[in-house]
């Protein structure tokens, strides 16, 4: 019965609304983050190390990432439809709420992925090694395989988050291999600490939906005063994370982005205690939202300062 009802609210979606559907079931605001630190990586590469990158590569680029970090997205939420319909948060999603057919869902998922991983071999074969690496972590190591059984899903499955970053450096060398260096190794390095903080507020926020759905994130597991220790021992490492790309590769970036990274890392130091100190629900959604316009903000400090010394 229930299925029939979704299958009749489907039916009767505008086209407006189908694509509304399909356009919010790829989470943009995810995908927003990673295309954004991922053409960082583009604009860095082509002003250091000199290479010309002509607007048509720009085009191939954003669309291959953009199609690889949206796809994936569309195959975690296709699998995770049935925690989705659990969770008071994400009941509202297109599968759960049935905007969206699961074996449609299906489809437009794979049919991002593929292009992107065609695309990408077509620039050269380290990018397609990277892209294809941020698919199986992110779909298969994550998603499929520790999402449901591991604590440490956010941690093994957080490594795709730093793929994009490589992906946009190696798309602009040259030659059919391409090359990578220590610059966007580190800036890979800065996603993939950033995100067990982001994440691990949010289920703070959230600990007792993904209690109810099963899903062992961290503080379900240890309990929320130790998730927030721990995250503010992330949160610790942060700071010189981020100001470790600055000394390492002195006259590549300027007080732009020392500075943001410096006043953020400080202010999410602050934070981080002060969530301990009042360990609420609240706070820790306070925390989360903060937690993207600085990562954000890092990126575009990093394109200021090559744009204005590179």
């Amino acid at each position: 019965m229930e299925a029939e009802l979704q299958f009749q609210r489907t039916k009767t979606l505008s086209l407006t609304g189908l694509v509304q559907a399909y356009y919010e079931f790829t989470k943009p605001k995810i995908w927003y983050l990673l295309v954004f630190t991922s053409l960082t990586a583009t604009f860095l590469a082509g002003r250091t190390l000199g290479f010309d990158v002509s607007p048509a590569k720009w085009l191939v680029i954003g669309a291959a990432i953009t199609a690889g970090c949206a796809g994936c997205n569309s195959l975690t939420s296709y699998h995770d439809r049935d925690i989705d319909a659990v969770m008071l948060r994400t009941r509202h999603r297109p599968l759960p709420s049935g905007r969206i057919k699961p074996r449609s869902a299906l489809l437009f998922g794979l049919g991002l992925v593929l292009p992107s991983l065609i695309l990408s071999l077509a620039l050269n074969l380290l990018s397609f090694v990277w892209m294809l690496a941020g698919v199986l972590d992110n779909v298969v190591v994550y998603s499929l395989v520790l999402k449901r059984r591991s604590a440490l899903n956010i941690l093994l499955g957080g490594f795709s988050g730093g793929f994009p970053v490589l992906f946009g450096w190696s798309a602009v060398t040259p030659g059919p291999v391409g090359t990578i260096s220590l610059l966007p190794i580190l800036m890979a390095g800065l996603v993939f600490v950033w995100i067990p903080i982001h994440i691990w507020f949010l289920s703070v926020s959230f600990r007792e939906d993904y209690s109810r759905a099963g899903v062992p994130m961290l503080p379900v597991v240890v309990g929320t005063p130790t998730a927030l220790r721990i995250i503010t021992l992330v949160s610790l490492v942060f700071l010189p994370f981020s100001l470790g790309i600055y000394l390492v590769r002195p006259g590549t970036f300027g007080l732009v982005y020392a500075s943001i990274a410096a006043l953020g890392g400080v202010a999410t130091i602050i934070g981080s205690f002060y969530v301990l100190s009042k360990p609420t629900e609240a706070n820790a959604w306070r925390m989360f939202k903060i937690s993207s316009p600085y990562l954000f903000m890092l990126f575009l400090g990093m394109i200021i300062d090559v744009a204005i010394h590179g």
